[in-house]
């Protein structure tokens, strides 16, 4: 009965933390459909690992103060901006951030991390290397962002 036990509480507890882990296609199931660039944009990855660890801390990634996505374990979504000055930050107990300069036809790469905290655990941001981004890209899964359409129409009626 204990080992019964055992075994129900652990398929539970997988089940949970597997719920919160990205689903979608992988990078290189979707790779070749991302389209090319604008000619005065740039654009920013954001990606974590799929590393169980912290997996039930999910805060929203924020690109100058506007929320573009969450932080999911094994995701990756990407957003195209014009060129300038980017803040990327997350907040759990505390705001942690990264800045950059993005210019048209770049790409950036930002990796959410989990780091420990007072009370409760930290996300947070940090540049990759393109080289090392790509290699982390591979097995993750795509989840889109944080976008609407009437956002997007919002934006090209302007």
């Amino acid at each position: 009965m204990n080992k019964l036990l055992k075994a129900l509480v652990t398929s539970a507890f997988v089940t949970l933390v597997a719920s919160g882990c990205a689903s979608g296609p992988q990078y290189k199931e979707v790779a070749s459909s991302i389209p090319t660039l604008k000619e005065a944009q740039g654009r920013i990855y954001f990606y974590r690992s799929n590393s169980m660890f912290g997996a039930a801390l999910q805060p929203s990634i924020n690109l100058n103060g506007t929320p573009v996505g969450k932080s999911q374990p094994g995701g990756f979504f990407y957003v195209d901006e014009p060129a300038g000055q980017y803040v990327v930050s997350t907040t759990t107990e505390t705001e942690k951030t990264v800045s950059f300069k993005l210019d048209a036809g770049e790409t950036k790469y930002v990796k959410t991390t989990v780091g420990f905290g007072l009370l409760v655990g930290r996300i947070i941001p940090s540049l990759e290397s393109p080289d090392e981004a790509v290699k982390n890209l591979e097995d993750l899964h795509y989840v889109a962002a944080q976008t609407t359409a009437a956002v997007q129409q919002a934006g090209a009626s302007k």
